[in-house]
């Protein structure tokens, strides 16, 4: 696209690679602080707004979307929840976290923080390009960094920047920009993926249920009053068409079976897929004048509920971080951008690492294994340390000791 005519040159402080939640979220601060912010993404809003995702928010970041005026939504629609239940052993264990930490988490769609954050650019005359093809990322180890792409209409357009961030997902263009002999990428595959479902179903516990058993992982969520996200685990080359609804089910009730008599509320499958584990960071998040934020620089496995919580947290500190840097401080302050953006997302891999070990069965585990993770349960549930460990780590550090 070198030789393409450009249609029109547009000059803002920061264009934004990626119109998820963590571009636009990023979007909405600097807006709040009055400083310009384009944002761009191939993906149309419809689509978007129409992939199903779940979501578990930190007290903190539900705090955020209120507090700073993009929705308070979340206090209608959303679902308040103080606590987990563990189930192993054939029992249940609540991890109560209002009495452990004092703080709860809220059970909100990634989906619905989209929506809302895309409302909130339309109502403040935020500039957001959805549907956009052939985008470049051009000078980024210049001051004077450009991103260049293509209208649906077919028009090339080009924004001149102080600053590029890319937001733009687990399959980030912006991320490769880093000369692979400069990053360091660290991942780990697990052997092992998520069958999840939404079912249309009145709710069958009030909290997530996490259950392990001599038959496997599974993950009891909701979505609404009438419809339900669920996940077993399953290998990571399960094929959907295999999987009747009735095998769902029968799997699933195995799974949560205990001696209290608790079964789950079935009804139709809406939506079927397979969900792999990985998890990935790169370093540096910081190159030239460009910085990748939330899934561009890394991703986690699903069970802490952990991923949306980082993305968020990655634009909260960006957002800080280049308002300095825009300001009086000039580039040098985008240096504390990593360092404070890597203590939260080593600590969060941690912690997703742990819980996914800790209720999953990997392959080839031998009964020493199963008995061992049964102890290891046995510490988080009926010890007081173990419970508040879980608790802290799941609702986000609630204490302050991490910004």
């Amino acid at each position: 696209m070198a030789n393409a005519t450009i249609c029109t040159v547009t000059s803002v402080p920061v264009v934004i690679v990626g119109a998820g939640p963590a571009g636009l979220m990023l979007a909405h601060l600097l807006g709040r602080a009055g400083v310009e912010a384009i944002v761009v993404d191939t993906r149309t809003r419809h689509d978007i707004e129409t992939t199903q995702r779940a979501g578990i928010l930190e007290a903190d970041a539900a705090r955020d979307l209120i507090e700073t005026g993009v929705s308070d939504r979340i206090l209608r629609d959303g679902h308040e929840h103080e606590g987990v239940e563990l189930r192993f052993g054939g029992r249940p264990h609540r991890i109560h976290f209002k009495e452990l930490v004092g703080e709860s988490v809220w059970l909100y769609p990634q989906t619905d923080v989209f929506i809302d954050l895309a409302d909130a650019r339309d109502r403040d005359g935020g500039t957001v390009h959805f549907g956009i093809k052939d985008t470049e990322v051009l000078d980024i180890t210049t001051g004077r960094p450009r991103v260049r792409y293509t209208t649906p209409d077919g028009a090339r357009h080009e924004i001149r920047a102080r600053y590029v961030v890319g937001a733009d997902g687990s399959r980030s263009m912006c991320r490769d920009l880093v000369p692979e002999d400069r990053r360091v990428r660290y991942g780990k595959e697990y052997p092992f993926a998520w069958f999840g479902i939404l079912a249309e179903a009145p709710m069958s516990a009030p909290e997530l249920v996490y259950a392990q058993s001599e038959h496997g992982f599974a993950l009891i969520s909701q979505r609404s009053e009438t419809v339900q996200r669920m996940y077993f685990q399953c290998h990571p080359d399960a094929v959907v068409e295999a999987w009747p609804d009735d095998r769902i089910w029968e799997t699933l009730q195995a799974r949560v079976a205990g001696e209290d008599g608790f079964r789950l509320k079935e009804g139709p499958v809406l939506e079927k897929t397979v969900l792999r584990f990985r998890s990935f960071v790169q370093e540096p998040m910081r190159w030239g004048s460009m910085a990748l934020a939330g899934d561009a620089a890394h991703t986690v496995p699903p069970t802490g509920a952990r991923g949306l919580n980082l993305a968020l947290h990655d634009v909260k500190v960006l957002a800080d971080v280049l308002l300095r840097a825009l300001g009086s401080e000039g580039e040098r302050a985008l240096d504390d951008y990593q360092p404070r953006a890597l203590q939260r997302i080593w600590r969060a891999q941690n912690f997703s690492h742990w819980m996914t070990r800790l209720l999953h069965t990997a392959p080839g585990s031998t009964p020493f294994d199963l008995k061992r993770r049964l102890g290891e349960l046995d510490n988080v549930v009926c010890t007081r340390a173990g419970r508040t460990y879980l608790a802290e780590q799941y609702t986000g550090w609630p204490t302050g000791t991490l910004d």
